[in-house]
C-alpha cells in the first residue's frame, strides 16, 4: 500500500526545459542554442554541481571558458538565474494538495546544486511536503539506491510504502531497486492520477 508519495522536482513540479529557457533569454541563433546545451545543461560541471562537489557558481565560471564571450552574459543567468520565474507543470500543485489532504506522506527529492534553496521554497504546493532532499546538500545522487535508501532512512518510511514520481527513466529505476515502486511522468497528470489510485 502506498503511503508516501516522493516528487522529483524539475519537469514534475516545474519546468525544466532549456530550450525554453534560451527562449527567454532571447537566444534564437541554432548554432548558440547548441553551444550553452552543451557547455552548460549537458555539462560534467552541471553534473558536478548536482552531486555537491563544486558549487553552482564554481561550474559556471569552468563552463564559461568553453564558452564565446560574447554569450557570457546570458551563459551566466542561463546557469545561475534559470528560474526567474519557476515554471509550474500544469495540474501538478493540485495534485499534491489533494493527496496531501488525503493523507498522504509528501517529500520532494531532486538532484539540484546549491542554488536550489534560492527557488525550492517557490515551488508551488511546497508548504505541503513534510521533507525536502537535494542531492548537493548530501553528495548522493539520483539514479543511485543509496540516495532513495537515504530519504527513507531519513524520514522513517518504508520502501515498498513509497512511490516516486520522476521524468528519468534511469531514476525510476534506482528508486525500484531501492525497493519502491516508480512511476515515469511524462507529463500526463491524468495517467498519474489513474496510478495512484489503483495503489
Amino acid at each position: 500500500m502506498i503511503k508516501n508519495l516522493i516528487f522529483d522536482m524539475g519537469n514534475v513540479l516545474i519546468d525544466f526545459v532549456p530550450a525554453h529557457f534560451m527562449d527567454r533569454v532571447g537566444v534564437t541563433d541554432k548554432q548558440d542554442r547548441e553551444i550553452l546545451l552543451k557547455e552548460l545543461f549537458k555539462s560534467e560541471e552541471w553534473i558536478l554541481a548536482d552531486a555537491g562537489e563544486i558549487k553552482a557558481a564554481q561550474a559556471y565560471e569552468i563552463c564559461s571558458k568553453r564558452i564565446p564571450e560574447r554569450l557570457h552574459d546570458v551563459a551566466r543567468k542561463l546557469a545561475l538565474e534559470w528560474f526567474k520565474p519557476l515554471v509550474p507543470i500544469p495540474g501538478m500543485e493540485d495534485f499534491v494538495r489533494k493527496n496531501k489532504a488525503e493523507g498522504y506522506g509528501i517529500y520532494l527529492l531532486s538532484n539540484a546544486p546549491d542554488t536550489a534553496h534560492l527557488y525550492v521554497g517557490n515551488v508551488p504546493a511546497i508548504e505541503c511536503f513534510d521533507g525536502i532532499v537535494i542531492s548537493s546538500d548530501i553528495k548522493l545522487e539520483k539514479p543511485y539506491p543509496e540516495i532513495f535508501r537515504y530519504v527513507c532512512e531519513r524520514y522513517g518510511l518504508k520502501a515498498e510504502e513509497c512511490l516516486f514520481i520522476d521524468d528519468i527513466k534511469a531514476n525510476i529505476d534506482g528508486a525500484e531497486a531501492a525497493g519502491m515502486k516508480g512511476f515515469h511522468f511524462t507529463g500526463d497528470v491524468n495517467a498519474l492520477w489513474m496510478y495512484v489510485k489503483k495503489q
